[in-house]
C-alpha cells in the first residue's frame, strides 16, 4: 500500500498483540523467544503504519491483568520492556514518530519509568504518527483514574460532558480500527471508551507473524465497512 493511497485509512489503529506464547509453543521454543519476536513485529508494524500515513497507533503491550501470569514470564516481559524502551528513540526518531506511554506506569520499575519519560521527551517534537504503548493499562482502571482526577479538580457535575471527560483519559483519540491477532474475539479491557464506534478485525495469525501485508489486509477490510456511528443504515 502506497502512502498516497490514504482516502480510506483509519486515523487511529489499536492492536491487541496476542499469540506470542502460542507461537513459541507450536515451535517448541521458550516463551521468551515468542515475546522477543513479538517485539520485532511491533517495530516493523509501527514503522509501516507511519510510512503509509496512519496518524495514531496504540498497541496493548501489558495489561493490568497480565500480573496474574507466572513471575518468570512477567520478569521476562519487564526485561524486554526495559531493553526496548531504551532503544525506542533510536529506532523511531528518524521515522518522525512521537512515542507516548499510557496506563499506570507508577508501579513499574524505575528503569522503565525513567526510560519512558526519556523517550517521550526525545520524540515529543516529532509531528508524524503518534505511537501509544499501553503498559500496565486497563480500560476500567483508566476510567476510574479519570473520575478520581475530575473529583480532585473539583469540577462541578453539570460541567462534566464527554469533551471534559476525555481530557482526563490517557488518549482521547477515538479508535477507528481495532485489530486482534491469534483468533481471540474480545477487547480484553482495552480502550473501552475509545472503541465505542471502532470497526473490529480479528485474525488467526499469531502476533510474531503479523507484518506489513497483514496491516494492508486489515485496512482493506476496514475500507469496505460502512460506518454509521449509531445512525440508520440506508
Amino acid at each position: 500500500m502506497e502512502k498516497s493511497d490514504n482516502s480510506n485509512l483509519p486515523n487511529h489503529i489499536a492492536i491487541i498483540m496476542d499469540g506470542n506464547r502460542r507461537w513459541a509453543k507450536e515451535r517448541n521454543l521458550p516463551t521468551k523467544v515468542g515475546h522477543n519476536e513479538g517485539g520485532n513485529a511491533i517495530e516493523k508494524v509501527a514503522k509501516y503504519c507511519s510510512k503509509i500515513g496512519i496518524k495514531n497507533l496504540t498497541v496493548f503491550a501489558f495489561s493490568t491483568e497480565n500480573w496474574k501470569r507466572s513471575k518468570e514470564e512477567v520478569d521476562t516481559l519487564m526485561g524486554i520492556f526495559e531493553r526496548y524502551i531504551n532503544d525506542f528513540d533510536k529506532k523511531y526518531n528518524n521515522e518522525n514518530i512521537a512515542i507516548r506511554f499510557i496506563g499506570d506506569l507508577s508501579v513499574l520499575s524505575e528503569k522503565i519509568q525513567e526510560g519512558a519519560k526519556k523517550v517521550t521527551k526525545n520524540t515529543e517534537k516529532n509531528n508524524g504518527m503518534v505511537f501509544n504503548v499501553a503498559l500496565n493499562y486497563g480500560g476500567k482502571e483508566e476510567i476510574l483514574r479519570a473520575i478520581k482526577n475530575i473529583v480532585n479538580d473539583k469540577i462541578e457535575a453539570d460541567k462534566i460532558n464527554e469533551e471534559v471527560f476525555e481530557k482526563y483519559l490517557d488518549t482521547s483519540v477515538p479508535v477507528d480500527l481495532l485489530i486482534r491477532t491469534s483468533g481471540e474475539m474480545r477487547i480484553s479491557n482495552f480502550l473501552p471508551w475509545q472503541l465505542s464506534y471502532a470497526e473490529m478485525y480479528f485474525t488467526k495469525q499469531y502476533w510474531p507473524d503479523f507484518n506489513e501485508k497483514s496491516i494492508d489486509l486489515a485496512i482493506e477490510e476496514f475500507s469496505k465497512r460502512k460506518r454509521n456511528f449509531g445512525g440508520n443504515r440506508e
